[in-house]
């Protein structure tokens, strides 16, 4: 499991509610890039990494808002 996304399964809500705006922000363009490393590993053809980075800051901001408290 990357970093990034291991981070995600080991911090718990409080936890996470403590960074600060500048940290959620890297953890959430880490598991980002992770997605996207995952998906190019996943194609055998027609990646496009240019259009898939371009959507990074889009994913982090998913990411985030998914990790919003209710």
């Amino acid at each position: 499991m990357s970093n990034a996304i291991n981070k995600f399964s080991t911090i718990d809500a409080s936890a996470y509610g403590r960074l600060t705006v500048d940290s959620k922000r890297s953890v959430a363009v880490g598991a980002a890039l992770e997605l996207i490393l995952a998906k190019a590993s996943a194609q055998t053809s027609g990646v496009d990494l240019a259009h898939d980075l371009s959507q990074l800051s889009d994913y982090a901001d998913k990411i985030q808002d998914a990790l919003k408290a209710k």
